[in-house]
């Protein structure tokens, strides 16, 4: 019985640690700005497609993971200052519309440029491997992927919690018009807040892809468990986001285990019981990131 659960319950954390982090840059831009953006996968995807064109070219894994999410780190702090920026203040079905519209056409420009079909991007040979646990082989990249994420949590808090910035950022979430009038480029905090979001969602975008599968409409695919795991976990809430994450991660491989065809239910199931005993999510608070 253990033999089989064991590596569920492995891949469940791993598919939950993609839905944290991805829902905990969700939750950040959307805390601070209002901004729905319906475009985060997309920008996962560019990652993805970025490091398998490193890596196709002799390029070292790690170094392409670090450049691709730098990369699009940078198009999301363009793609903010030209057009996201505008739409601060106005209703969020604004900032909807807009990044929808800006996900479409990156899907499409995706598949001009690689094709509808899916890439062969893999991880390193060296991590193609399994390392046995409790008598049951868990596949080397996955455990990988597992502590990479985690670092990449651990100093994202470190970063909020620690830095002058991360302060900043913070504290606009709870009061802006204040932070301004303190003598705080709100625009600056706007911006930083707005790339580290898209770099966190770069940087599970090049381990999705060596996962899942690198294909035009990868980071979309988990786009909707990302917002599900912000409701539940609770908006404003970064530890809502990583335990929301792990519990969507975990119920979804579990289920798949015993009863394939609800897989996906279950993300909504899990959803509903959460928000009926809790309306605003496991750790949500209002208008405080932490």
């Amino acid at each position: 019985m253990l033999e089989h659960l064991l590596p569920e319950i492995i891949n469940g954390i791993v598919l939950g640690a993609f839905f944290a982090i991805v829902a905990i840059g969700l939750s950040l831009i959307m805390n601070l700005t209002g901004t729905i953006n319906m475009a985060h996968g997309s920008f996962m995807t560019l990652a993805g497609y970025v490091a398998f064109v490193l890596v196709s070219r002799g390029t070292n894994f790690w170094y392409a993971l670090v450049v691709a999410a730098l990369l699009t780190m940078v198009v999301g702090i363009l793609t903010e200052r030209l057009l996201v920026s505008r739409l601060y203040g106005r209703l969020p079905i604004y900032s909807l519309l807009l990044t929808f519209g800006l996900s479409l056409i990156a899907e499409e420009t995706y598949r001009l440029i690689w094709g509808p079909t899916g890439v062969p991007f893999s991880p390193p040979s060296y991590l193609l491997g399994a390392v046995p646990v409790f008598n049951a082989p868990l596949p080397s990249y996955r455990l990988v992927i597992v502590a990479a994420l985690l670092v990449a949590m651990a100093a994202l808090v470190l970063f909020l919690f620690k830095s002058s910035l991360g302060l900043r950022l913070r504290a606009a979430v709870q009061d802006s018009e204040m932070l301004a009038a303190l003598g705080t480029n709100t625009r600056v905090v706007y911006t930083a807040n707005f790339a580290i979001g898209i770099l966190l969602a770069g940087v599970a975008g090049v381990f999705a892809a060596g996962l899942l599968g690198l294909n035009p409409t990868m980071g979309n695919e988990l786009l909707m468990p990302a917002f599900i795991t912000v409701v539940i976990g609770g908006m404003g809430s970064l530890t809502g986001s990583i335990v929301g994450g792990l519990l969507l991660g975990i119920a979804v491989s579990v289920t798949t285990l015993y009863v394939p065809a609800a897989s996906e239910l279950v993300l909504y199931l899990l959803m509903a019981v959460v928000l009926l005993i809790r309306p605003r999510g496991l750790f949500g608070e209002e208008g405080i990131f932490g």
